[in-house]
Protein backbone atom coordinates (compact mmCIF):
# COMPACT_ATOMS: atom_id res chain seq x y z
CA UNK A 1 0.00 0.00 0.00
CA UNK A 2 1.28 3.31 -1.35
CA UNK A 3 0.80 6.74 0.95
CA UNK A 4 1.45 10.20 -0.57
CA UNK A 5 2.55 12.57 2.24
CA UNK A 6 3.08 16.48 2.13
CA UNK A 7 6.61 16.55 2.52
CA UNK A 8 8.35 20.22 2.26
CA UNK A 9 11.60 21.46 3.75
CA UNK A 10 11.77 24.83 5.90
CA UNK A 11 14.00 26.49 3.55
CA UNK A 12 11.25 26.51 1.12
CA UNK A 13 8.74 28.40 2.19
CA UNK A 14 10.74 30.81 5.07
CA UNK A 15 12.16 33.99 3.91
CA UNK A 16 15.72 35.17 5.20
CA UNK A 17 15.00 38.84 5.49
CA UNK A 18 11.73 39.89 6.79
CA UNK A 19 11.92 42.28 3.85
CA UNK A 20 11.78 39.23 1.91
CA UNK A 21 8.08 38.90 0.02
CA UNK A 22 6.72 35.86 0.97
CA UNK A 23 6.85 32.62 -1.32
CA UNK A 24 3.41 31.47 -2.94
CA UNK A 25 3.58 27.89 -4.58
CA UNK A 26 1.63 28.03 -7.28
CA UNK A 27 0.05 24.84 -9.84
CA UNK A 28 1.04 25.72 -13.09
CA UNK A 29 -1.49 23.24 -14.26
CA UNK A 30 -3.64 24.85 -17.31
CA UNK A 31 -6.67 22.94 -16.52
CA UNK A 32 -6.86 25.27 -13.29
CA UNK A 33 -4.85 28.38 -15.20
CA UNK A 34 -8.09 29.12 -17.65
CA UNK A 35 -7.07 33.06 -17.64
CA UNK A 36 -3.65 32.77 -18.26
CA UNK A 37 -3.04 34.27 -22.06
CA UNK A 38 -5.44 37.18 -20.26
CA UNK A 39 -3.00 37.40 -17.44
CA UNK A 40 0.03 37.85 -19.88
CA UNK A 41 -1.47 40.19 -22.44
CA UNK A 42 -2.56 42.70 -19.40
CA UNK A 43 1.66 42.15 -18.37
CA UNK A 44 2.83 42.37 -21.53
CA UNK A 45 1.15 45.97 -21.98
CA UNK A 46 1.74 47.06 -19.18
CA UNK A 47 5.14 46.06 -19.48
CA UNK A 48 4.82 48.16 -23.22
CA UNK A 49 4.07 51.40 -21.43
CA UNK A 50 6.37 51.08 -18.27
CA UNK A 51 9.29 50.54 -20.61
CA UNK A 52 8.12 54.41 -22.49
CA UNK A 53 7.73 55.79 -19.64
CA UNK A 54 11.63 54.55 -17.92
CA UNK A 55 13.17 55.05 -21.13
CA UNK A 56 15.93 57.78 -20.61
CA UNK A 57 18.25 56.99 -23.43
CA UNK A 58 20.32 59.97 -22.81
CA UNK A 59 22.91 59.62 -20.01
CA UNK A 60 25.40 62.92 -20.89
CA UNK A 61 27.36 64.71 -22.88
CA UNK A 62 31.08 65.09 -23.05
CA UNK A 63 32.21 68.66 -24.26
CA UNK A 64 36.32 69.70 -24.90
CA UNK A 65 36.60 70.20 -28.70
CA UNK A 66 36.17 73.68 -30.47
CA UNK A 67 35.52 72.01 -33.72
CA UNK A 68 33.28 69.20 -35.08
CA UNK A 69 34.16 65.62 -33.71
CA UNK A 70 35.16 63.52 -37.07
CA UNK A 71 35.84 59.91 -35.90
CA UNK A 72 36.48 57.62 -32.51
CA UNK A 73 38.11 54.57 -31.80
CA UNK A 74 37.96 51.92 -28.96
CA UNK A 75 40.85 50.65 -27.06
CA UNK A 76 40.28 46.62 -27.52
CA UNK A 77 42.21 46.32 -23.82
CA UNK A 78 40.19 49.02 -22.14
CA UNK A 79 36.38 49.00 -21.19
CA UNK A 80 35.73 53.10 -20.18
CA UNK A 81 37.94 55.05 -22.69
CA UNK A 82 37.48 56.04 -25.91
CA UNK A 83 39.90 58.25 -28.25
CA UNK A 84 38.50 61.23 -30.51
CA UNK A 85 39.86 63.28 -33.18
CA UNK A 86 38.60 66.39 -34.38
CA UNK A 87 38.45 68.81 -37.38
CA UNK A 88 40.85 71.17 -35.36
CA UNK A 89 43.60 68.57 -35.34
CA UNK A 90 43.19 67.90 -31.69
CA UNK A 91 42.71 64.30 -30.26
CA UNK A 92 41.45 63.26 -26.35
CA UNK A 93 41.20 60.61 -24.88
CA UNK A 94 37.69 60.51 -22.49
CA UNK A 95 36.85 58.56 -19.54
CA UNK A 96 33.15 57.37 -20.13
CA UNK A 97 32.35 56.94 -16.42
CA UNK A 98 33.26 60.46 -15.32
CA UNK A 99 32.80 61.88 -19.03
CA UNK A 100 35.92 63.91 -18.63
CA UNK A 101 38.77 64.04 -20.73
CA UNK A 102 41.80 62.08 -19.66
CA UNK A 103 44.63 63.13 -22.14
CA UNK A 104 44.98 65.17 -24.75
CA UNK A 105 47.27 64.58 -28.31
CA UNK A 106 47.97 67.72 -30.47
CA UNK A 107 50.32 67.31 -33.74
CA UNK A 108 47.73 67.30 -36.30
CA UNK A 109 48.03 70.94 -38.34
CA UNK A 110 44.68 69.40 -40.50
CA UNK A 111 41.78 67.90 -39.57
CA UNK A 112 42.13 64.28 -38.06
CA UNK A 113 40.27 61.72 -40.41
CA UNK A 114 41.04 58.37 -38.91
CA UNK A 115 41.41 56.75 -35.85
CA UNK A 116 42.39 53.48 -34.28
CA UNK A 117 44.08 51.49 -31.96
CA UNK A 118 46.43 48.28 -32.07
CA UNK A 119 45.08 44.91 -31.32
CA UNK A 120 47.70 44.95 -27.80
CA UNK A 121 45.99 48.61 -27.19
CA UNK A 122 49.52 50.12 -26.83
CA UNK A 123 49.57 51.98 -29.47
CA UNK A 124 47.78 55.03 -31.19
CA UNK A 125 47.49 55.52 -34.60
CA UNK A 126 45.94 58.74 -36.35
CA UNK A 127 45.75 60.26 -39.65
CA UNK A 128 44.59 63.57 -40.97
CA UNK A 129 44.56 65.94 -44.33
CA UNK A 130 47.84 66.93 -43.15
CA UNK A 131 49.34 63.92 -44.79
CA UNK A 132 51.13 62.28 -41.96
CA UNK A 133 49.92 59.18 -39.74
CA UNK A 134 50.98 60.08 -36.34
CA UNK A 135 51.85 56.81 -33.59
CA UNK A 136 51.29 57.27 -30.44
CA UNK A 137 52.02 55.43 -27.07
CA UNK A 138 48.58 54.58 -26.08
CA UNK A 139 48.15 55.41 -21.90
CA UNK A 140 47.45 53.33 -19.79
CA UNK A 141 44.51 54.99 -18.00
CA UNK A 142 43.13 52.09 -16.00
CA UNK A 143 44.27 54.13 -12.37
CA UNK A 144 44.64 57.54 -14.32
CA UNK A 145 42.83 61.22 -13.24
CA UNK A 146 42.03 63.30 -15.41
CA UNK A 147 45.21 65.48 -16.16
CA UNK A 148 46.04 69.20 -16.73
CA UNK A 149 45.79 69.88 -20.15
CA UNK A 150 48.45 72.24 -20.27
CA UNK A 151 50.77 69.52 -19.48
CA UNK A 152 53.10 67.50 -21.16
CA UNK A 153 51.73 65.82 -24.71
CA UNK A 154 51.67 62.03 -24.85
CA UNK A 155 54.92 60.65 -26.40
CA UNK A 156 54.72 60.70 -29.99
CA UNK A 157 56.53 56.90 -31.38
CA UNK A 158 56.93 57.81 -35.13
CA UNK A 159 55.37 60.26 -37.92
CA UNK A 160 55.55 59.32 -41.16
CA UNK A 161 54.93 61.97 -44.13
CA UNK A 162 53.43 61.30 -47.20
CA UNK A 163 52.23 62.25 -51.01
CA UNK A 164 48.64 62.65 -50.03
CA UNK A 165 45.98 63.53 -47.66
CA UNK A 166 44.22 60.21 -45.33
CA UNK A 167 40.67 59.90 -45.62
CA UNK A 168 40.72 56.91 -42.53
CA UNK A 169 42.78 54.22 -41.01
CA UNK A 170 42.14 50.61 -39.60
CA UNK A 171 43.81 48.53 -37.79
CA UNK A 172 44.00 44.53 -38.31
CA UNK A 173 42.43 42.76 -35.68
CA UNK A 174 44.74 39.76 -35.33
CA UNK A 175 47.91 41.53 -37.00
CA UNK A 176 50.79 43.87 -37.03
CA UNK A 177 49.26 45.99 -39.71
CA UNK A 178 47.34 48.86 -40.78
CA UNK A 179 45.83 50.37 -43.86
CA UNK A 180 45.30 53.80 -44.50
CA UNK A 181 42.70 55.33 -47.11
CA UNK A 182 42.86 58.76 -49.51
CA UNK A 183 44.15 58.55 -53.20
CA UNK A 184 45.09 55.11 -52.90
CA UNK A 185 44.76 51.63 -49.91
CA UNK A 186 48.35 51.89 -48.55
CA UNK A 187 49.32 49.24 -45.44
CA UNK A 188 51.98 50.65 -43.77
CA UNK A 189 53.68 48.13 -40.93
CA UNK A 190 54.02 50.05 -37.61
CA UNK A 191 58.12 49.68 -38.09
CA UNK A 192 58.83 51.59 -41.55
CA UNK A 193 58.60 54.61 -42.73
CA UNK A 194 57.02 53.73 -46.07
CA UNK A 195 53.85 51.73 -46.85
CA UNK A 196 54.71 47.79 -47.59
CA UNK A 197 52.05 47.53 -50.10
CA UNK A 198 49.79 50.36 -51.95
CA UNK A 199 46.61 49.51 -54.10
CA UNK A 200 44.42 51.23 -56.36
CA UNK A 201 41.62 49.95 -58.42
CA UNK A 202 40.19 53.53 -60.61
CA UNK A 203 41.29 57.09 -59.90
CA UNK A 204 38.79 58.43 -57.19
CA UNK A 205 39.56 58.88 -53.62
CA UNK A 206 38.93 55.79 -51.15
CA UNK A 207 36.61 57.19 -48.21
CA UNK A 208 37.05 54.33 -45.86
CA UNK A 209 38.28 50.79 -44.89
CA UNK A 210 37.74 48.40 -42.64
CA UNK A 211 39.35 44.77 -42.16
CA UNK A 212 37.86 41.43 -41.38
CA UNK A 213 37.40 40.37 -37.99
CA UNK A 214 38.13 36.87 -38.60
CA UNK A 215 40.10 36.77 -42.12
CA UNK A 216 43.25 39.41 -40.74
CA UNK A 217 44.27 39.76 -44.78
CA UNK A 218 40.94 40.76 -46.13
CA UNK A 219 40.07 44.45 -46.09
CA UNK A 220 36.76 46.50 -47.77
CA UNK A 221 36.97 50.09 -48.66
CA UNK A 222 34.50 52.45 -50.39
CA UNK A 223 35.41 55.38 -52.97
CA UNK A 224 33.80 58.37 -54.05
CA UNK A 225 33.52 56.53 -57.42
CA UNK A 226 30.18 54.76 -55.23
CA UNK A 227 31.94 51.29 -55.34
CA UNK A 228 32.92 48.87 -52.64
CA UNK A 229 36.01 47.03 -52.88
CA UNK A 230 37.25 44.29 -51.37
CA UNK A 231 41.24 43.39 -51.13
CA UNK A 232 43.12 40.40 -50.40
CA UNK A 233 46.63 41.90 -48.73
CA UNK A 234 48.10 38.23 -49.81
CA UNK A 235 47.25 39.31 -53.86
CA UNK A 236 48.76 41.70 -56.06
CA UNK A 237 45.55 43.34 -56.89
CA UNK A 238 42.05 43.59 -55.95
CA UNK A 239 39.53 41.14 -55.24
CA UNK A 240 36.47 42.34 -56.39
CA UNK A 241 34.43 45.21 -57.00
CA UNK A 242 30.59 46.27 -56.31
CA UNK A 243 29.48 49.74 -58.18
CA UNK A 244 26.18 51.21 -56.57
CA UNK A 245 24.01 54.25 -57.56
CA UNK A 246 25.16 56.27 -54.43
CA UNK A 247 28.29 56.70 -52.11
CA UNK A 248 28.63 54.56 -49.60
CA UNK A 249 30.04 56.96 -46.54
CA UNK A 250 31.10 54.19 -44.15
CA UNK A 251 31.51 50.12 -43.97
CA UNK A 252 31.41 48.35 -40.54
CA UNK A 253 31.92 43.59 -40.41
CA UNK A 254 29.50 41.93 -38.39
CA UNK A 255 32.05 40.37 -35.43
CA UNK A 256 29.82 37.35 -35.10
CA UNK A 257 29.40 36.59 -38.43
CA UNK A 258 32.54 37.89 -40.46
CA UNK A 259 31.44 36.70 -43.99
CA UNK A 260 28.64 39.76 -43.74
CA UNK A 261 29.37 43.29 -43.90
CA UNK A 262 26.77 46.38 -43.83
CA UNK A 263 27.09 49.68 -45.95
CA UNK A 264 25.90 53.40 -44.58
CA UNK A 265 25.01 54.91 -47.88
CA UNK A 266 24.11 58.13 -49.45
CA UNK A 267 20.57 57.64 -50.13
CA UNK A 268 19.78 57.45 -46.70
CA UNK A 269 19.66 53.39 -46.13
CA UNK A 270 22.04 50.96 -44.91
CA UNK A 271 22.74 47.89 -47.06
CA UNK A 272 23.78 44.63 -45.75
CA UNK A 273 25.89 42.39 -48.16
CA UNK A 274 27.27 38.62 -48.39
CA UNK A 275 31.21 38.73 -49.22
CA UNK A 276 31.06 36.08 -51.16
CA UNK A 277 27.80 37.07 -52.96
CA UNK A 278 27.39 40.41 -53.50
CA UNK A 279 25.22 40.48 -56.38
CA UNK A 280 22.54 41.01 -53.89
CA UNK A 281 22.05 42.61 -50.75
CA UNK A 282 20.95 40.54 -47.93
CA UNK A 283 18.77 43.44 -45.78
CA UNK A 284 18.37 46.52 -46.99
CA UNK A 285 17.38 49.28 -43.31
CA UNK A 286 15.68 52.29 -44.23
CA UNK A 287 14.57 54.98 -41.69
CA UNK A 288 17.07 57.94 -41.92
CA UNK A 289 15.98 60.82 -43.67
CA UNK A 290 19.39 61.68 -44.78
CA UNK A 291 22.68 60.59 -45.52
CA UNK A 292 24.46 57.82 -43.19
CA UNK A 293 27.49 59.16 -42.48
CA UNK A 294 28.65 56.51 -40.04
CA UNK A 295 28.20 52.45 -38.76
CA UNK A 296 29.37 50.69 -36.12
CA UNK A 297 28.02 47.13 -35.03
CA UNK A 298 27.59 46.01 -31.35
CA UNK A 299 30.60 43.38 -29.84
CA UNK A 300 27.42 40.61 -29.67
CA UNK A 301 26.70 41.49 -33.94
CA UNK A 302 22.93 41.17 -33.14
CA UNK A 303 22.51 44.76 -33.86
CA UNK A 304 24.58 48.06 -35.21
CA UNK A 305 23.80 51.56 -34.73
CA UNK A 306 24.14 54.57 -37.22
CA UNK A 307 24.53 58.42 -37.22
CA UNK A 308 23.34 60.12 -40.37
CA UNK A 309 23.30 63.96 -41.80
CA UNK A 310 19.52 64.15 -40.26
CA UNK A 311 20.93 64.99 -36.78
CA UNK A 312 19.72 61.61 -35.50
CA UNK A 313 21.19 58.15 -34.07
CA UNK A 314 19.30 54.83 -35.02
CA UNK A 315 20.03 51.64 -33.61
CA UNK A 316 18.92 48.38 -35.75
CA UNK A 317 18.33 44.95 -35.77
CA UNK A 318 21.02 42.89 -37.77
CA UNK A 319 18.36 41.44 -40.20
CA UNK A 320 15.65 44.01 -39.49
CA UNK A 321 14.63 46.61 -42.15
CA UNK A 322 13.61 49.38 -39.82
CA UNK A 323 15.04 50.70 -36.55
CA UNK A 324 14.41 49.73 -33.00
CA UNK A 325 15.59 52.91 -31.64
CA UNK A 326 16.07 56.58 -32.55
CA UNK A 327 18.23 58.91 -30.31
CA UNK A 328 17.94 62.93 -30.59
CA UNK A 329 18.47 66.18 -28.49
CA UNK A 330 17.66 69.59 -29.76
CA UNK A 331 21.01 71.00 -29.85
CA UNK A 332 22.67 67.93 -31.17
CA UNK A 333 23.70 68.55 -35.17
CA UNK A 334 24.73 66.62 -38.18
CA UNK A 335 26.36 62.89 -36.84
CA UNK A 336 29.64 62.56 -38.24
CA UNK A 337 30.65 58.71 -36.12
CA UNK A 338 28.90 56.56 -33.60
CA UNK A 339 30.78 53.81 -31.70
CA UNK A 340 29.29 50.57 -29.29
CA UNK A 341 31.13 50.92 -26.17
CA UNK A 342 33.54 47.28 -25.93
CA UNK A 343 31.00 45.86 -23.84
CA UNK A 344 27.55 46.99 -26.09
CA UNK A 345 25.84 48.92 -22.99
CA UNK A 346 26.60 52.20 -24.32
CA UNK A 347 26.44 53.95 -27.83
CA UNK A 348 28.52 57.01 -28.34
CA UNK A 349 28.11 59.62 -30.81
CA UNK A 350 30.02 62.64 -32.06
CA UNK A 351 28.77 65.49 -33.95
CA UNK A 352 28.90 69.04 -35.51
CA UNK A 353 28.36 70.68 -32.86
CA UNK A 354 31.60 69.67 -31.10
CA UNK A 355 30.52 67.21 -28.30
CA UNK A 356 30.41 63.58 -27.77
CA UNK A 357 27.24 62.18 -26.52
CA UNK A 358 26.89 59.22 -24.37
CA UNK A 359 23.48 56.86 -24.82
CA UNK A 360 22.12 53.76 -23.22
CA UNK A 361 22.02 50.87 -26.28
CA UNK A 362 18.68 49.98 -24.18
CA UNK A 363 16.97 53.10 -23.98
CA UNK A 364 14.86 51.70 -20.69
CA UNK A 365 17.44 49.80 -18.93
CA UNK A 366 18.01 50.08 -15.64
CA UNK A 367 21.48 51.46 -14.89
CA UNK A 368 23.90 49.72 -12.01
CA UNK A 369 23.90 46.52 -10.04
CA UNK A 370 20.34 44.78 -10.41
CA UNK A 371 19.33 42.03 -7.24
CA UNK A 372 18.83 38.46 -9.08
CA UNK A 373 15.08 38.63 -8.28
CA UNK A 374 14.71 42.28 -10.62
CA UNK A 375 16.52 40.66 -13.45
CA UNK A 376 14.34 37.44 -13.22
CA UNK A 377 11.28 39.87 -13.41
CA UNK A 378 13.11 42.01 -16.15
CA UNK A 379 13.57 38.92 -18.64
CA UNK A 380 9.97 37.70 -18.09
CA UNK A 381 8.46 41.19 -18.94
CA UNK A 382 10.55 40.88 -21.87
CA UNK A 383 9.63 37.35 -22.85
CA UNK A 384 6.15 38.64 -22.54
CA UNK A 385 6.06 41.42 -24.56
CA UNK A 386 8.16 39.16 -27.25
CA UNK A 387 4.66 37.14 -27.94
CA UNK A 388 2.63 39.06 -27.66
CA UNK A 389 4.26 41.77 -29.85
CA UNK A 390 2.25 41.13 -32.51
CA UNK A 391 -0.92 42.29 -30.96
CA UNK A 392 -1.76 45.89 -32.39
CA UNK A 393 -1.79 47.47 -29.11
CA UNK A 394 1.29 45.98 -27.95
CA UNK A 395 2.68 46.65 -31.35
CA UNK A 396 1.46 50.34 -31.56
CA UNK A 397 3.24 51.40 -27.95
CA UNK A 398 6.51 49.04 -28.37
CA UNK A 399 6.74 50.52 -32.16
CA UNK A 400 6.12 54.35 -31.31
CA UNK A 401 8.87 57.29 -31.25
CA UNK A 402 8.35 60.74 -31.18
CA UNK A 403 10.17 62.34 -33.81
CA UNK A 404 11.76 66.45 -34.01
CA UNK A 405 9.73 67.73 -36.47
CA UNK A 406 12.22 68.25 -39.42
CA UNK A 407 12.39 64.66 -39.50
CA UNK A 408 8.58 63.97 -39.40
CA UNK A 409 8.03 65.94 -42.40
CA UNK A 410 11.51 65.07 -44.23
CA UNK A 411 9.97 61.18 -43.69
CA UNK A 412 6.63 62.11 -44.72
CA UNK A 413 7.82 63.93 -47.84
CA UNK A 414 9.76 60.58 -48.35
CA UNK A 415 7.12 58.49 -48.04
CA UNK A 416 5.02 60.38 -50.83
CA UNK A 417 8.19 60.44 -52.86
CA UNK A 418 8.91 56.37 -53.01
CA UNK A 419 5.46 56.17 -53.39
CA UNK A 420 4.88 58.02 -56.33
CA UNK A 421 7.54 56.37 -57.70
CA UNK A 422 6.09 53.46 -57.15
CA UNK A 423 3.19 54.09 -59.19
CA UNK A 424 5.01 55.86 -62.12
CA UNK A 425 6.65 52.41 -62.32
CA UNK A 426 3.70 50.20 -62.09
CA UNK A 427 2.19 51.99 -65.11
CA UNK A 428 5.16 52.41 -67.19
CA UNK A 429 5.24 48.58 -66.93
CA UNK A 430 1.46 48.44 -67.90
CA UNK A 431 2.02 50.26 -70.99
CA UNK A 432 5.03 48.66 -72.47
CA UNK A 433 5.53 44.92 -73.61
CA UNK A 434 5.52 42.04 -71.97
CA UNK A 435 8.76 41.28 -70.07
CA UNK A 436 10.17 44.21 -71.59
CA UNK A 437 10.65 46.06 -67.84
CA UNK A 438 10.99 43.43 -64.93
CA UNK A 439 10.13 44.17 -61.75
CA UNK A 440 13.52 44.53 -59.62
CA UNK A 441 13.71 43.64 -55.97
CA UNK A 442 14.87 46.25 -53.72
CA UNK A 443 18.23 44.33 -52.77
CA UNK A 444 19.33 44.50 -56.26
CA UNK A 445 17.61 47.74 -57.03
CA UNK A 446 20.96 49.81 -55.62
CA UNK A 447 23.16 47.72 -57.20
CA UNK A 448 24.55 48.43 -61.09
CA UNK A 449 27.58 45.70 -61.72
CA UNK A 450 29.75 43.60 -59.97
CA UNK A 451 33.53 43.27 -61.34
CA UNK A 452 36.06 41.28 -60.45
Amino acid sequence: MKIKVISRSTDEFTRQRSQDPQKVFRNYDPKLRTQERAVEYTRALKAAKLEKIFARPFVGAMDGHIDSVSCMAKNPRHLKGIFSGSMDGDIRLWDLSTRRTLCQFSGHQGAVKGLTVSTNGKTLISCGTDCTVRLWKAPDYKNMEPRNLSGDDPKTIAVYVWKHAFWGVDHQWDGHLFATVGAQVDVWDCDRSEPVNSFKWGNDTVISGKFNPAEADLLATSSSDRSIILYDLRMSSPARKLIMKTRTNSISWNPMEPMNFTAANEDTKCYSYDARKMNEARCVHADHVSAVMDIDYSPTGREFVTGSYDRTVRIFNYNGGHSREIYHTKRMQRVFCVKYSCDGTYVISGSDDTNLRLWKAKASEQLGVLLPRERRNQEYLDAVKERYKHLPEVKRIVRHRHLPKPVYKAANLRRTMIEAERRKEERRRAHSAPGSLPAQPLRKRRIIKEEE
